[in-house]
């Protein structure tokens, strides 16, 4: 069995992650260019000030993704690059910044590929986050604009949007666990409320989206996906202790899929969220909430682990514990592909939208051969097993639209520096040089036959 037949085959990348020329063509600091150099925030003290030097190689990785058989390509948009906040506090556009994504998505459809465009993948401009950043009630608007100054450029040609990628990381990680830029350990009301603002600048993201494109515009979201599994596929309760699992409200923390989800497609918080966090919740009104649920055409979503769930014989859920020596990628995630069966079914169940897995891939310990090639069976066997339990879902009856790998490059990994390689392209950083793995030219296989020989 294949895919149906006008799925998508793509792969993903990120501005900070794989760009460089942080200083090049008007782009001014981002958060993370302030982060990253701050002594033990990141792996070695690595920055993303070259990275994959994507901004002058983007031709050759476009040339990569061509060779690759590559459908769709999900990329981000640099807002540091795009508006500058040095000389105007309300921004004023770079032209030379919009000129890159502008020569990129050329480069895209040149070659037959369809371009997805991320707006927001945690790269806040600086001068923004020394006004508040998410936490001020200014950000949406700020947002707002950003999205403006882009769909007016790109929209001619670019058809896929999405706002935000991960709000669980960029304000969980950057605001209370200080793990991420900016680096702010903050109480968990204020947390909160930078994540409502957040949730507002989606809203008015979409609706600047649809009052500015020129074509209509196929708009989604890429949250995190939480995804619990149930522990006995064959169980009822199993499976429904896995769904209640997959959206639960559990802890005081920012991982769970319904707070960052039913906003956006219900227009609510849920109400086990709201009893959780008591007086910490946000303040909202219901004009806000409104301006969260814009429609939207298509829910995506990020996906890489899961955690199995069971009912006990007392009637409640509770998490299984994975064995010791359970196998595990080098970011120490759990490989569970029954987590891109499940998750899929159970989004698609509760928002009624066609689904795209937006990221999925490993982390794996890459090196070049003495053959002068990159063998990474590993990763093989993983995409492997997940894109097996994606097709599974869509024999489940799932609407599974597209799969898009992370990633197309090795890259900066955030706080980790070049330590974790999740490419299917090898990236030697010290001279640049691009060498496909062989997971690359399995890839390449699976899209060619539309997945039927996974």
């Amino acid at each position: 069995m294949a895919f149906r037949k006008d799925f998508l085959w793509g792969a993903a990348a990120s501005s900070y992650q794989i760009e460089g020329a942080e200083a090049e063509d008007g782009r001014e600091a981002s958060v993370w260019d302030t982060f990253s150099r701050m002594k033990g925030k990141t792996y070695e003290g690595a920055t993303g000030e070259t990275a994959c030097d994507h901004y002058h190689r983007y031709k050759e990785d476009v040339a990569l993704m061509r060779a690759l058989g590559l459908q769709a390509y999900r990329f981000s948009i640099a807002w540091p690059r795009v508006l500058s906040y040095g000389k105007h506090p309300g921004g004023s556009v770079n032209s030379k910044g919009l000129d890159f994504y502008s020569r990129l998505v050329d480069e895209l459809l040149a070659n037959d590929i369809e371009p997805f465009a991320t707006l927001f993948h945690w790269d806040m401009p600086q001068a923004l986050e020394d006004r508040g950043g998410w936490r001020s009630a200014e950000s949406p608007a700020w947002f707002a604009d950003y999205t403006a100054a882009v769909v007016r450029t790109l929209s001619d040609r670019v058809r896929f949007w999405m706002p935000h990628n991960e709000p669980q990381c960029f304000i969980g990680m950057g605001l209370a666990d200080g793990a991420h830029a900016p680096g702010h350990k903050l109480p968990w009301k204020e947390v909160l409320q930078a994540g409502h603002h957040a949730l507002l600048a989606h809203g008015k993201s979409v609706q600047s989206i649809r009052a500015h494109a020129k074509k209509p515009a196929q708009i989604g979201y890429a949250p995190v996906g939480c995804v619990a599994y149930p522990a006995n596929p064959d169980s009822p309760h199993d499976i429904e202790a896995a769904r209640w699992g997959t959206f639960a409200v559990r802890e005081k923390n920012q991982w769970n899929s319904s707070w960052w989800m039913d906003p956006v497609f219900f227009g609510r918080y849920p109400e086990d969220g709201l009893k959780l966090y008591g007086a910490d919740a946000p303040n909202f009104s219901a004009a806000e909430m409104q301006t969260i649920a814009q429609p939207l055409d298509w829910f995506g979503v990020n996906i890489y682990q899961g955690r199995p769930v069971r009912l006990t014989p007392q009637g409640a859920p509770e998490i299984v514990p994975f064995p010791p020596g359970y196998p595990h990628t080098t970011m120490r995630w759990p490989v569970t592909p029954e987590a891109l069966r499940w998750g899929p079914r159970f989004y698609w169940e509760r928002y009624k939208l066609p689904v795209y897995v937006t990221e999925n891939g490993m982390a794996n310990c890459d090196w070049l051969s003495a053959d002068g090639n990159v063998h990474d069976p590993q990763r093989i066997e993983f995409l492997a097993r997940y894109i097996g339990a994606l097709k599974q879902a869509a024999a489940d009856g799932v609407d599974v639209r597209g799969y898009f790998q992370w990633s197309i490059l090795d890259n900066y990994e955030w706080a980790e520096g070049y330590r974790e390689r999740f490419g299917l392209v090898f990236v030697d950083y010290a001279t640049q040089q691009r060498i496909p793995k062989d997971s690359y030219h399995w890839y390449k296989q699976v899209i060619a036959n539309n997945g039927a020989k996974v």
